[in-house]
């Protein structure tokens, strides 16, 4: 008898695998995250150790070295390095990670309170003090954040209806008229946070104004997106859309394209409206439809030299983080199953075969930052091994039950 029921386990648990795909049933089986997370960890803690003096912030990694390229407070990527030690301290909740991730927030300060210099104050300072203050509520972050996002405001152009991202003349940008970025999409989580905690609806129609004006003009009829669309700036007449970072005009840009992914989820997010749903499932459609099968894009879809060419860890960070987010807002369970198992199967390749490990002190080995220009190509980026702790922890926190926003201890 015992032995009847143990043979009608296996078949029945033979049939259960049988009906999913090898991926899912390899995720369940075998993927820890909190391993991951301890990694991420253990590397961290070697590269804090490295830094060498006071305002100096980890950006990169040459493939060729074990040694980091410092930043200061004003390059765009600073927010990256205090964001991803405030995610390790939340994972861990040992103090000594709270009084790092603060030492090196604590840097970017004085974006808050000097004109903006272009649109990525929300990657610098909300990725670091709005992370701190989600953890901590510290007041003092709280006002920090509030004043960065006033500033901010101040690039927005109602004229065009988005934010100015480079004040400044950029090669094709047809300076002075407006250019705006996708990029540009990730800082309007700012502008929302601040209207909802600082009491100024302003902010949030700047937010929505940005989200449909570049959902208008920004993408193909495909979805794919330009990187960049240059308008008049008295009239707020589209003059063009260019790809300065992607291989040419007409091509998809992996990081572009994640930005749209993760932009359009966080807009949806914020504000209910079922417009964006949608938009970021068909902006998310095209791109996993488009990934190679380990699911990890190589830096421009359309990149002529494909498959002899470099891979973006750092899109694929921020799309599985996106999807993981994705997958508890959409309405459709088919869908929601996807971006679930796509999400994870992203992180599992990552951890596979992605990891830094003794080549150097990153998490993540092979990200692109600007191909065209021949920068960080094939480099260990600071913003890769952010998006990839993020959506680290916000698979644990599905696996636990917790919403993907919420803290991961009472701090």
């Amino acid at each position: 008898m015992k032995l009847q029921i143990l043979g009608a386990f296996f078949v029945t648990l033979l049939m259960v695998n049988c009906g999913k795909k090898k991926s899912e049933v390899a995720v369940e089986a075998s993927f820890d995250v909190d391993a991951q997370l301890a990694y991420c960890v253990e590397q961290t803690s070697k590269a804090l150790k490295l830094v060498p003096a006071e305002g100096n912030i980890p950006r990169n990694i040459a493939p060729d070295s074990k040694e980091w390229r410092y930043v200061d407070y004003k390059d765009w990527t600073s927010g990256f390095w205090p964001g991803e030690l405030w995610y390790l301290y939340e994972f861990n909740n040992e103090k000594e990670w709270e009084v790092s991730a603060d030492k090196f927030t604590e840097y970017l300060r004085p974006l808050s309170v000097t004109p903006a210099l272009d649109h990525d104050l929300g990657f610098q300072v909300y990725n670091s003090f709005g992370n701190g203050y989600r953890l901590t509520k510290n007041p003092d972050y709280k006002d920090v954040i509030l004043k960065t996002a006033d500033t901010l405001a101040t690039l927005f152009n109602p004229n065009v209806g988005t934010i100015l991202s480079w004040p400044r003349d950029v090669p094709n940008m047809e300076w002075p008229q407006h250019n705006t970025i996708m990029d540009n999409m990730i800082n309007l989580e700012l502008l929302f946070w601040a209207s909802k905690n600082g009491d100024n609806k302003a902010l949030y129609d700047m937010a929505v104004s940005h989200a449909d004006v570049t959902m208008e003009n920004h993408f193909r009829p495909d979805y794919t997106s330009y990187h960049v669309v240059v308008y008049d700036k008295d009239t707020g007449e589209k003059i063009k859309g260019v790809t300065h970072q992607g291989y040419s005009d007409s091509s998809m840009w992996a990081r572009g394209q994640s930005w749209a992914i993760y932009g359009y989820t966080m807009v949806y997010r914020e504000t209910k409206d079922p417009k964006y749903l949608d938009f970021a499932q068909k902006v998310t459609q095209v791109y996993l439809d488009r990934l190679p099968e380990d699911l990890i894009p190589y830096w421009d879809f359309d990149a002529p030299d494909i498959p002899n060419t470099t891979r973006d860890a750092s899109a694929a960070a921020v799309v599985a983080s996106a999807l993981l987010e994705l997958s508890t807002l959409t309405k459709d369970e088919n869908l929601a199953k996807e971006y679930r198992n796509k999400g994870e199967g992203m992180l599992v390749e990552l951890s596979k075969n992605y990891q830094s490990k003794d080549i150097n002190t990153a998490c993540l080995l092979h990200s692109t930052g600007h191909a065209p220009a021949g920068s960080e190509i094939d480099y260990s980026i600071v913003y890769a091994d952010y998006y990839y702790v993020e959506a680290l922890l916000r698979l644990k926190k599905l696996n636990e039950g917790i919403p993907v926003l919420a803290a991961l201890h009472k701090i």
